[in-house]
């Protein structure tokens, strides 16, 4: 499939259509999806509805930077009439009555959104293994995840079903299955994008950033979907960042931190990715230090404290009384069990105990309000780094995709697949992950840059270096 850049220039110029490029991607799909599973619902009568908007919006002499791109988007971002699940059973026939602001953005600017792709449920997860509609599988070996919570949103680039697609951030779940995919996946600094029509897992962690091939394709998404949006109060107050137009600015000059416990304990073949590149961002003119950040540690303790905190109040609102499943009971307390009982995955219910269990009075200073202690030390370390170095280097993820069923039987060493990944998160920065190098049977292996909040421009230029000097470019 073309790159999302090739395919706006070529609608935009009449030599294509958005009709026709909506066709080509609909046949892969339909190809494709039943194998890898990365679709949960195709809109094909949508879809070729806003392609021919995009046809007739072009005939008329508008240009639009995203003319006829076929966008996929992950389940827990809202489209009116569309069903969005959050892979779950307790939203599987639920249909939105609005529609998430990046999504908006994206048709604004002649994206025409495909379908909706899985993901773990309710974004809980790092393999796509807990969504109650199936795993979907690696394009790059169906015997292996494609990562999480995003695996969809990735499996559908990695497969050419669409060239970009969206995915949301809470701990790593864009960086490290396009580490996994072989994509490059950004976490935006948190405000940049809207969350207006995200189904909330943490709403302090979560954020929306795009999946595509190149560098350069997921900087023009980034462009289309951030900026400030008065329905999210989370909002930054501020237009979307120019990016596409610095991609090419180099490293010259740049400081760039390799930082020890963003690669320690990772395999050795990623840690020898990880090395490769800090060489050829050298060889482009950076200046390398190296930096111990001791409190990233911490993240993953943190972090499994704040998220199912935040999830467990969110998740509350699923009740069987306003929307979603219901299931009977004699009185509304057994009407609550039930339909909770049914419709949450056992994933999903582990983490809303440990969140209630945080929160609840005689625990909350000892575990809530500690983790939110170490949040804040993070946050200043991170601050800390950042005087000394404008970005930091190291591993999206510490092996390269793994087996199906080969995590699920303990829950820490899935959550040890976010270890590099969450330490962004809690601070509210901005990280990108590129494709470089291979591993164990030709797998991809990701490495993550990482900058202060609103670096964007910068990291996706660095990335561009590595795009190049690893031959994708």
């Amino acid at each position: 499939m073309k790159h999302a850049i090739d395919i706006a220039a070529a609608v935009n110029a009449k030599e294509s259509s958005a009709s026709a490029e909506l066709a080509t991607s609909l046949a892969v799909i339909a190809e494709k999806n039943e194998a890898i599973n990365a679709f949960l619902f195709v809109d094909t009568d949508g879809a070729k509805s806003f392609a021919a908007t995009v046809d007739e919006r072009i005939a008329k002499g508008e240009q639009l930077p995203l003319a006829g791109v076929p966008v996929a988007i992950k389940d827990n971002l809202c489209q009116t009439g569309v069903p969005t699940t959050c892979s779950s059973k307790i939203l599987a026939d639920w249909r939105p009555p609005y529609t998430a602001t990046v999504v908006e953005r994206l048709i604004a600017a002649g994206a025409i959104p495909v379908g909706k792709t899985n993901l773990d449920e309710f974004a809980m997860g790092s393999s796509t293994e807990t969504s109650a509609f199936g795993p979907t599988k690696n394009p790059l070996d169906l015997s292996r995840v494609p990562g999480g919570s995003s695996g969809g949103s990735a499996a559908a680039v990695a497969a050419e079903m669409t060239p970009i697609s969206l995915g949301s951030d809470t701990g790593g779940s864009i960086r490290q299955p396009a580490a996994l995919c072989g994509l490059v996946g950004i976490k935006p600094t948190y405000g940049l994008v809207s969350r207006y029509g995200l189904i909330a897992f943490a709403s302090s962690l979560d954020q929306v950033g795009p999946f595509a091939k190149t560098v350069t394709d997921a900087a023009l998404v980034l462009e289309v979907i951030a900026g400030h949006d008065p329905m999210d109060s989370t909002s930054l107050p501020e237009p979307a960042p120019s990016l596409v137009a610095h991609v090419n600015d180099g490293v010259v000059g740049k400081r760039i931190a390799l930082v020890k416990e963003l690669y320690e304990g990772a395999d050795e073949e990623v840690v020898a990715s990880v090395k490769n590149a800090v060489a050829a961002l050298e060889a482009a003119g950076a200046t390398i230090i190296e930096l111990s950040i001791p409190e990233l540690r911490l993240g993953l303790s943190a972090y499994y404290l704040i998220a199912p905190a935040e999830a467990s109040s969110n998740l509350a609102r699923y009740d069987g009384v306003r929307f979603g499943l219901r299931e009977e009971g004699d009185d509304v307390t057994e009407m609550y069990e039930a339909t909770r009982t049914a419709g949450f995955g056992a994933e999903v219910k582990r983490r809303i105990m440990l969140g209630t269990y945080a929160l609840s009075a005689g625990y909350f200073d000892a575990y809530y309000g500690q983790a939110l202690k170490v949040r804040t030390q993070m946050i200043k370390a991170f601050a800390k780094a950042y005087e000394q170095a404008d970005m930091l280097i190291g591993a999206t993820t510490p092996t390269v995709a793994f087996e199906f069923g080969s995590k699920t039987s303990n829950p820490m060493a899935m959550y040890l697949s976010d270890v590099f990944t969450i330490p962004t998160n809690l601070a509210g920065d901005a990280a990108v992950s590129v494709p470089f190098g291979t591993g164990e049977n030709n797998l991809p292996i990701g490495v993550q840059i990482l900058g202060p909040g609103r670096s964007e421009a910068t990291l996706l230029a660095a990335a561009r270096v590595l795009e190049i000097a690893d031959g994708r470019a």
